[in-house]
């Protein structure tokens, strides 16, 4: 068996207990084959059903016993017949007993690839562990899952065991069921098996995976506590984004003859000179040019390795800090584990005491991590405790990457604190938002977690898959209608929703929503300032300013606008100040007002363009105190005073002077370091008088 080549049996429960989601289990059992028939074509899947009435299998016929046990598939390379056969499994009439079919199952896969093979091979059984298991002949249930487990073990196998009904007992099968799931614990403690309980169709969907990847190290070697202390650990990752499958491009050049075509499209490149555009050059003439600026500046591989940061391989701890000081909102990229060496005493016990330490003084532990030899980066984060409630599992710790000061995007949203009473909420208007935020936890106090991410598919992914099956089938298939697994991932849970219907009235009812009409008006005015088929510009460019005109109202109408034009300036900067989508808006849009200001000064005729200045002028001032950027503005107002002192504008000063436009206050602002006295002396200061001329009043 190949090494990336796994063999999967499932073990499928089809009692009278499992018919009311027997239709789940086989959309969840088809996708799993139809993925792999995808994305692991040389895998292999057999299919074992059990509390069937009719009994076939191979052991019933050899040593006797495992009745109403059926192979419905032998073990062989997946193919459709084993995806249309998951999709109509037989509705069993009698009681299932998953021993046997997790023997039944064993059997096939030792009789397929026998004891020698180290390939992967797995078992998924599916049940809800409702009926009783039989009596064995010598010893008790436990002794006998005991050996079971041993030989899983010996051989190799995995076992993952999904009960879809949650851990609740109900009906009159309290006792069996508790028994039952006292077996399957054994399992997971005695080999490696997997034992998942899961309560709705969602997280059955989530719980069956389509393989078991087996963790890789992505580091082992010592943790340095200090120079006199080390530890020997090994970090696996913990968590992996689940990307988009990268779809190959296929190529039905290949004659319809030949079976052994891959149908692959491979590319290949040629690299020609500027000057010779017939000589191809060869690679090694070839080398990197990076832009700067209008010129392209070559560096040589030799040059890049001279200057690469190389640091060494280690785990080195910077220091310790409370919980308190890292967000959970710091954390970047996936969560690695950290477990002591295997097999190594003296670092289980080291990590075990040093975990259990961290988090009885409620600390966490920054790390500077090299995970390998030659890596061009250094990553800094955040370990944490883990400490295990399970005697058969040691002590480790989560490791988070935190951002360096470059990756934190900080969104300057002001404090309701620096608005005026007015326009700040009452006490009935702060519960309200309190209960609205209490609402959106998936995980209230005495409730079981909602959609949890071990058992929540991606519903993209998922639907990708369901649909690539319906066009394998039938080519010009429309898309098909989401499925309601998917829709309670997806769209709001209805139940969930009626319950907090009073804590979204009683918020509506205190926040009135009313519709922003600033950006409709401008847009309203442009039109009327440029109507359509205007040529001012000459002939044939009315078209054209027409069609621009229509871009710039439809910006502007979804809130998409990136610079102040000239048209509207304050509705653009109001427009950009409010934008969310990213933080850098607010200072691009501050930076470029003041821009437009100064043009609007410096190209004015005997004073035409100051009152549209004075207007942007307030406008920015207001903004600056919405976003606490108190300063920029007040720097702003000082350069632009110097600056007409320079091209004698001072009648300018005057015209600001006149309006009442100062300097942004303390009281205003609480981040402004100008007091009261301070903006009302730089309004107006006499200067000295000179010989022959009278004082002037000026802007300081």
């Amino acid at each position: 068996m190949a090494r990336n080549k796994e063999a999967l049996v499932l073990l499928l429960d089809v009692s009278p207990s499992m018919h009311n989601i027997l239709q789940e289990v086989e959309k969840v059992c088809s996708m799993l084959v139809q993925k792999k028939l995808i994305y692991s074509k040389y895998d292999e899947v057999g299919v074992v059903l059990f509390g069937t009435e009719d009994t076939n299998n191979e052991l019933t016929t050899e040593v006797g016993g495992y009745e109403h046990v059926n192979v419905l598939q032998q073990i062989r390379v997946v193919d459709k017949d084993i995806v249309e056969a998951l999709q109509q499994l037989p509705r069993g009439t009698v009681s299932g007993d998953f021993l046997d079919a997790i023997v039944v199952g064993m059997d096939m896969l030792i009789k397929k690839f026998g004891p020698t093979n180290k390939g992967k091979k797995r078992l998924c059984l599916v049940t809800k562990a409702h009926c009783p298991v039989k009596a064995p002949y010598e010893g008790t249930e436990e002794d006998q899952v005991n050996t079971i487990a041993a030989q899983m073990l010996a051989q190799g196998i995995k076992m993952d065991c999904i009960v879809p009904r949650g851990k609740q007992t109900v009906d009159g099968n309290g006792g069996v069921m508790e028994e039952n799931d006292h077996l399957l614990g054994v399992f997971s403690k005695k080999s490696s098996s997997k034992v998942v309980y899961v309560g709705s169709p969602t997280s059955l969907l989530g719980a069956l995976r389509t393989r078991r990847i087996s963790p890789v190290t992505i580091y082992r070697g010592d943790l340095e506590i200090s120079s006199a202390l080390k530890i020997k650990v090994w970090v696996y990752k913990k968590t992996a984004e689940e990307k988009f499958p990268t779809l190959k491009k296929y190529s039905d050049k290949a004659p319809p003859t030949d079976k052994f075509a891959t149908h692959e499209i491979k590319v290949d490149y040629e690299y020609k000179s500027v000057e010779e555009p017939s000589r191809i050059v060869p690679p090694e003439q070839r080398i990197k040019g990076y832009r700067y600026g209008p010129q392209v500046v070559p560096i040589s591989s030799a040059e890049w390795d001279a200057v690469k940061f190389k640091p060494e391989k280690s785990v080195k701890l910077l220091g310790f800090t409370d919980v308190s000081n890292i967000m959970r909102h710091y954390y970047m990229k996936d969560v690695s584990i950290f477990i002591a060496d295997p097999g190594n005493k003296k670092a289980i016990l080291a990590v075990s005491a040093l975990a259990r330490a961290m988090k009885e003084m409620k600390k966490v532990a920054i790390l500077r991590c090299v995970w390998r030899q030659g890596q061009g980066n250094v990553v800094v984060g955040v370990l944490t405790p883990n400490v295990s409630d399970k005697d058969n599992t040691p002590d480790s710790f989560y490791f988070n990457v935190l951002p360096f000061a470059e990756d934190v995007r900080e969104f300057q949203f002001p404090s309701f604190s620096n608005f005026p009473m007015s326009r700040q909420p009452n006490e009935e208007q702060q519960e309200a938002a309190d209960n609205l935020v209490k609402m959106f936890d998936l995980a209230p106090t005495g409730k079981e977690e909602a959609l949890q991410p071990d058992f929540t598919p991606n519903p993209v992914l998922e639907r990708f898959y369901r649909h690539l099956e319906l066009k394998s089938k039938h080519p010009d298939a429309p898309v098909p209608p989401l499925d309601n697994t998917l829709k309670k991932i997806t769209q709001p849970d209805p139940e969930i929703l009626s319950e907090c219907k009073s804590v979204v009235d009683e918020f509506r009812r205190l926040f009135e929503l009313k519709e922003n009409p600033k950006l409709k008006k401008s847009a309203k005015r442009l039109l009327r300032d440029k109507p359509s088929g205007s040529d001012e510009e000459g002939e044939g460019s009315g078209k054209a300013n027409d069609v621009g005109a229509v871009k710039y109202i439809e910006n502007k109408l979804a809130g998409n606008i990136d610079k102040i034009g000239d048209l509207t300036p304050v509705q653009d900067f109001e427009a950009m100040m409010s934008r969310r989508d990213s933080p850098a808006w607010v200072n691009k849009a501050i930076k470029d007002m003041k821009n437009k200001i100064f043009d609007m000064v410096e190209n004015s005729c005997e004073g035409d363009t100051y009152q549209k200045a004075l207007e942007c002028l307030v406008s920015l001032r207001k903004g600056c105190i919405l976003e606490q950027e108190p300063k920029q503005f007040n720097d702003f107002l000082r350069h632009l005073y110097k600056f007409c002192q320079e091209k004698d504008l001072n009648n300018f000063c005057e015209f600001l002077a006149s309006k009442g436009v100062s300097l942004i206050t303390k009281t205003e602002a609480v981040d402004s370091e100008v007091t009261d006295d301070e903006a009302r002396s730089f309004m107006v200061k006499k200067e000295p008088k000179h010989e022959g001329e009278r004082g002037v009043n000026s802007l300081l």
